[in-house]
């Protein structure tokens, strides 16, 4: 894809999240598919030549659409809180446009320092007193997944015990 294009497809994809935002309302929260109506629309092999982005986009209106449970939906209640906005979007656009991989301070000074203030904005925002901050004997990093955050805190347990 040229840099002209992915300008193009890009705008089409940021004008296609925000009129699906802005018409989430008029949908159904859940989907309303039967198991394996989504798959009996997709090809039977892969693809042997590129689709034109508009073609990408007509089979997201119309084959995956209909498939997805609308979780920003206003009535969507079930599970567990997973809303995103605008703001969120944009930023996820722009880490993946960058393809920061911080997981060491050398991979990305930016990323980790970055993600150290923002923690310990965070601890000042929810009034946690200075130790739990990264200038005190707390600090932290952000985890992706409840299941990665449990395993380093287990961890953390485990070490302490055994000091």
């Amino acid at each position: 894809m040229s840099p002209q294009q992915f300008r193009e497809h890009g705008r089409q994809v940021v004008d296609w999240i925000a009129d699906y935002l802005e018409t989430i309302e008029s949908r159904p929260v859940r989907s309303q598919v039967a198991p394996g109506e989504i798959s009996a629309q997709l090809p039977a092999h892969p693809p042997q030549q590129p689709e034109p982005f508009a073609a990408v986009l007509a089979d997201l209106e119309k084959i995956v659409l209909p498939g997805v449970t609308h979780w920003q939906h206003p009535r969507h209640f079930a599970y567990f809180p997973a809303n995103s906005s605008g703001p969120a979007i944009l930023g996820d656009l722009l880490s993946a446009g960058l393809g920061v991989q911080g997981m060491l301070w050398i991979t990305s000074p930016a990323c980790t320092e970055l993600e150290t203030v923002v923690i310990d904005w965070l601890a000042e925002l929810i009034d946690l007193p200075a130790r739990f901050r990264s200038t005190g004997l707390g600090g932290g990093v952000i985890q992706d997944s409840a299941s990665s955050a449990n395993l380093v805190a287990l961890l953390a347990a485990l070490q302490r015990i055994s000091a």
